[in-house]
């Protein structure tokens, strides 16, 4: 994946898509938000767990058990570096697929307001053999690694209360592919510059992208950012709504992956992220992935006796070369479903067992 190296602020018109505008509705934090918020801590987490896979495929948790001082050490150290001359920056890429980029976001034309440092992550450590990350400190390299170990741990954790929530065994069967020493997992540093020429395109009813609508092909998705606003889902009827940001606390998200080895009980989300004319937003964000040759399909212990599998088999290295070939919005995973319907996940056997 080949990614340009022109500064960012640069060619900025394709980065506008018409769309429904969403600016009438307010979504806070509060209990009037749409997005679920579950305590950790609860006894009732699993089930809650797995009810917000079930209906929106992203939720925040808090009391996650991450110290506050590992997120700010990071996120201190990554705007330090998307703060370096673009000269500079350049030197840490192209991304192909691992590195820096800005701009372009893969080899298929999509582009946004962003700039990115994507990271390979080995047997749980950020790799550095894949990426030149200019004058970089062995304190970034340990603040990296301090945070993508506790976030591995927090997708672990959900994954496992995932399990226990749906009533398979065992307990690991979806952490353990996380926790392989050969597992595929990435992290991602987003950065989203202000752009001034919001404003003007707003009124005409369009947003200005900085991400594009997608799907997350991975297993999990360990999300966090700062105080920023810019994240959005698509509910199951179309409408974009706003995901009120939190430093505090992480936004987790259902992964294609995740959707086929639930044979469609969970969705994985379509999500994704306007600019801001005003505010940088910083994201940082961990791919839980499976190793390569691991077989993506419904989990034997979940499945129902009779119920057909709506999907081909497939091997995630499969799945992976397929998404690099495709654009972000493209429907990836419908090239690997059956010729059958896949149902919404209230419509599949037995899920009042999960239910509150």
């Amino acid at each position: 994946m080949v990614v340009s190296s022109q500064p960012i602020l640069q060619n900025s018109s394709n980065l506008y898509r018409t769309c429904k505008s969403t600016s009438d509705l307010h979504f806070s934090d509060n209990n009037n938000s749409v997005i679920p918020v579950i305590d950790m801590l609860d006894p009732k987490a699993k089930f809650l767990i797995t009810k917000a896979c079930q209906e929106f495929g992203l939720f925040k948790i808090v009391n996650h058990g991450v110290p506050n001082d590992t997120m700010i050490k990071l996120e201190s150290d990554a705007v330090k570096f998307f703060d370096l001359p673009q000269c500079d920056k350049d030197k840490a890429g192209p991304a192909s697929p691992y590195g820096y980029g800005n701009k372009r976001i893969g080899s298929n034309g999509d582009v946004g307001w962003v700039e990115y440092l994507l990271l390979a992550v080995n047997d749980g450590l950020v790799s550095e053999k894949f990426v030149n990350i200019p004058d970089s400190p062995q304190l970034f390299w340990y603040a990296l690694n301090e945070y993508v170990a506790a976030v591995r741990n927090i997708a672990c954790v959900v994954l496992e209360k995932i399990a226990d929530g749906l009533k398979i065994e065992p307990k690991n069967v979806l952490s353990r592919m996380l926790k392989d020493e050969k597992s595929d997992s990435c992290f991602r540093l987003n950065h989203y510059p202000p752009c001034i020429e919001i404003e003007a395109y707003s009124k005409g009813g369009r947003n200005f992208i900085g991400f594009g609508e997608h799907t997350d092909p991975q297993v999990i998705s360990v999300v966090r950012s700062n105080n920023t606003t810019g994240l959005q889902i698509s509910l199951k009827d179309g409408t974009w709504v706003s995901v009120p940001p939190d430093e505090h606390s992480f936004f987790i998200i259902v992964g294609d992956s995740l959707q086929v080895l639930t044979n469609g009980r969970f969705k994985s989300v379509k999500h994704r992220v306007l600019a801001n004319s005003v505010k940088s937003r910083l994201s940082m964000i961990y791919f839980g992935g499976p190793p390569l040759n691991e077989k993506i399909l419904p989990l034997s212990s979940l499945m129902e006796e009779g119920e057909e599998s709506f999907y081909k088999e497939f091997t995630w290295h499969e799945y992976k070369k397929s998404t690099y070939m495709t654009k972000l919005s493209a429907d990836r995973l419908g090239l690997f479903e059956k010729n059958i319907i896949v149902p919404y996940a209230e419509d599949l056997p037995n899920l009042g067992k999960i239910i509150l």
